[in-house]
């Protein structure tokens, strides 16, 4: 299987931009999906690319954010762009997990399970540890840039400014 992973907040849904930095909705009413991001993962998916969710919630560990939200959040968005998984770290950089991206875990484990051809993949993020997540689990990697004031990804294999803007790219590199 050919498979593109997602990061969730800034790729399927608004992140929540302050001071130049990027966080997650709160709750449900907060939750916006981007425009064209329906039309991108539709069209992924009838070309047989499994669409799998890979997010970084540290906001868990810290006590910011239940779990009821992020899950709430998550089944929204599986259902409403009929994604295939989602796959959630709920740790802090201080925890030192292996499913915390830019660690590879999340996307090792979702191959494995869903005996997905990396070398053939895809990991979508708009922060640089999505795309070394993605780079070290062997994908190729889209970085969707919006200039937050933060770390830039070393060397993605394309840079758009949508998901919508990567699908034909995506297409031919999962051929």
């Amino acid at each position: 299987m050919r498979a593109v992973f997602l990061d969730r907040d800034g790729v399927l849904n608004r992140a929540l931009v302050r001071e130049g930095k990027p966080y997650p909705p709160a709750n449900l009413s907060e939750l916006e999906i981007l425009p064209g991001v329906q039309e991108a993962c539709s069209t992924l998916k009838r070309a047989g690319l499994g669409l799998i969710v890979i997010t970084n919630q540290p906001d868990l560990s810290r006590g910011t954010m239940e779990r009821g939200a992020v899950d709430a959040m998550n089944a929204e968005v599986r259902e409403r762009l009929g994604l295939d998984d989602v796959r959630v770290c709920p740790h802090d950089d201080a925890d030192r997990c292996d499913c915390r991206k830019p660690a590879p875990g999340l996307l090792l484990a979702a191959a494995r399970d869903w005996r997905i051809a990396l070398d053939r993949s895809v990991m979508v993020g708009d922060r640089w540890r999505d795309i070394e997540s993605g780079r070290r689990a062997g994908c190729k990697t889209v970085f969707i840039d919006y200039g937050y004031s933060e770390q830039r990804p070393q060397a993605p294999d394309l840079i758009v400014g949508s998901l919508l803007h990567a699908v034909p790219w995506i297409l031919e590199t999962t051929r």
